[in-house]
């Protein structure tokens, strides 16, 4: 009897622990562009009301090339395509908690900086660093958590 009773209590802890909240499951969201629609990843991913966006860099999705002008550029650029993702999912730049920024250049830190604090006036959680050979050869990439 005593062994079965342990038995019933674990697998009421057991279930008491582990989430079966839907809301919890991942939604892996179809991307909004249809250029992307074979890409090997989702723009955006909802897990309950957390939501993590891929990296976005300065590309012009209409024309699916690296806008002109450098790290300034760019960076609005990547901005601007977060923003239309969130704006997908009834989200702006306010929802955003977290990013991670990466710079092909260390040296463009403070003009990355510039652009970003504009758009980022709530100053979300952040890491930034420098790696050489983004995709497509862009100058920054930036992904972000957003909460809903």
């Amino acid at each position: 009897m005593k062994n079965s009773m342990t038995l019933v209590f674990s697998i009421l802890f057991i279930m008491g622990c582990t989430n079966f909240d839907k809301g919890n499951i991942p939604v892996f969201h179809p991307s909004h562009e249809p250029k992307k629609e074979h890409a090997p990843f989702s723009d955006i991913v909802e897990v309950g009301n957390t939501y993590y966006l891929s990296g976005q860099v300065g590309m012009d999705h209409t024309t699916r090339r690296l806008v002109a002008g450098g790290i300034t550029s760019e960076t609005k650029q990547a901005l601007e395509n977060i923003k239309e993702v969130l704006d997908q999912h009834q989200m702006d730049l306010g929802n955003v908690v977290k990013c991670t920024v990466i710079l092909n250049d260390i040296n463009d830190f403070s003009a990355f900086n510039e652009v970003y604090k504009i758009y980022f006036p709530q100053k979300p959680a952040r890491t930034t660093f420098a790696a050489k050979g983004l995709a497509v050869g862009a100058k920054v990439e930036i992904e972000c958590i957003a909460v809903k």
